[in-house]
């Protein structure tokens, strides 16, 4: 329920990276799919380094990216990290019933 809940603030997020990733591709000169590839990795600060951003304003967006990443990441685990205790809440409750 909580994902469910959430899904328009990490879609938006998501949504954001990949746009954002295509308009710093595209002043790299990069295709479209080396950018979307470039911001999900950014994004989830893996940072393999075969792609990277010459110019100053692509970098400035990968920042960007990066702190989204970081938000996007928090929300998805906070969401789990609710879930589970909702979870072993209603099996705590279940125990002490028997």
């Amino acid at each position: 329920m909580g994902l469910w809940l959430s899904s328009p603030l990490w879609l938006s997020l998501a949504a954001a990276i990949t746009l954002l990733g295509q308009i710093a591709g595209k002043k790299e000169g990069w295709s479209g799919f080396d950018s979307f590839y470039w911001s999900f990795v950014t994004a989830t600060t893996v940072g393999y380094g075969d792609i990277r951003p010459a110019k100053r304003t692509s970098r400035v967006i990968a920042i960007v990216i990066a702190l989204l990443g970081l938000t996007l990441t928090g929300i998805l685990i906070a969401v789990g990290v609710h879930a589970a205790s909702l979870a072993l809440a209603a099996h705590d409750a279940g125990a002490k019933v028997r």
